[in-house]
């Protein structure tokens, strides 16, 4: 049997934008999902499309076990992490010798498929590489890893991705003259925080931008809007929505020693606050259990 995990992650830039091309920023967080997978004669269906596509995709039949540290819904990326983890137990214990690319790109088309091709390669480029990643299109690139202190506040309200993408697809179908803008206006706040990734406090302004942006959009709810608020009144630099909204996940930006207070201030909206920071590891083999 063979064991892999991956990490979430949390966007800092440009979700939703990059469902249309546009630039988006984001980095793998600690919290993993831990897959074994073994060898078997019988096909061993999940309840979880991604890890039968995963099965189906690489041709072969085994038994699988799951452990996440990410709660699923929650904006942090679990379904792409579940996905690479996976397909790189899956790798390693049939021995097929795909790539760290070719994860990613078997992830990525997995997902768009699951998702109804309403999918970006943000996701699972960071669950595979880790680090932060600066997404364009389909092409990614690796930024210099930052140390950031960041405090993740799950809601505790489940939402669906595909919902929320398909709610900002049929605005942009509707009225393309209020829509465009704004994802125009979420490329250029990404674009101007790929100049300030080692300055926080700017960063932090830009994040409460692009959270202005978000909700502009539709994808806000008002227990993220309650976590953003009490995040910045607690001491973040910034605060935002990440992912696709609709409930799931914020994540603050903070100065190291206000991590703690802020944390306290989103459990006491009576969500769930998660301390973290860069996880600079990807998919990563796992001693096995």
């Amino acid at each position: 049997m063979a064991t892999w995990s991956a990490p979430g992650k949390v966007f800092l830039f440009g979700e939703h934008a990059v469902v249309y091309g546009k630039p988006g920023i984001a980095v793998a967080i600690r919290p993993r999902v831990f897959v074994t997978v073994r060898k078997s004669r019988n096909a061993h269906h999940a309840k979880s499309p991604y890890i039968d596509s995963c099965f189906e995709v690489m041709g072969v039949k085994g038994s699988v076990y799951i452990s996440s540290q990410i709660p699923s819904s929650s904006g942090l990326g679990s379904s792409a992490a579940v996905t690479v983890a996976t397909l790189s137990a899956i790798n390693d214990e049939f021995g097929l010798k795909y790539t760290l690319d070719d994860i990613a790109r078997t992830a990525f088309e997995i997902e768009k498929k699951v998702q109804k091709g309403r999918a970006s390669p943000t996701d699972t480029s960071v669950s595979t590489f880790g680090g932060l990643i600066f997404i364009s299109g389909t092409q990614r690139r690796r930024l210099p890893v930052q140390n950031f202190h960041m405090v993740i506040g799950n809601s505790l309200v489940s939402h669906s991705t595909a919902r929320m993408v398909e709610q900002v697809a049929e605005m942009k179908r509707k009225h393309p003259e209020v829509c465009n803008p704004i994802l125009d206006a979420i490329e250029g706040v990404t674009l101007n925080a790929l100049h300030h990734m080692g300055d926080p406090p700017q960063l932090g302004k830009l994040m409460n931008i692009n959270h202005a942006l978000l909700e502009a959009l539709g994808v806000g709810h008002s227990v993220l809007s309650r976590l953003v608020l009490a995040s910045r009144s607690a001491g973040a630099y910034g605060a935002k929505i990440t992912g696709a909204g609709g409930g799931g996940s914020m994540v603050a930006l903070c100065p190291k020693h206000m991590k703690n207070r802020v944390a306290g201030a989103i459990e006491a909206c009576e969500a769930r606050a998660v301390i973290t920071g860069v996880d600079t590891e990807g998919a990563r083999k796992e001693k096995d259990v």
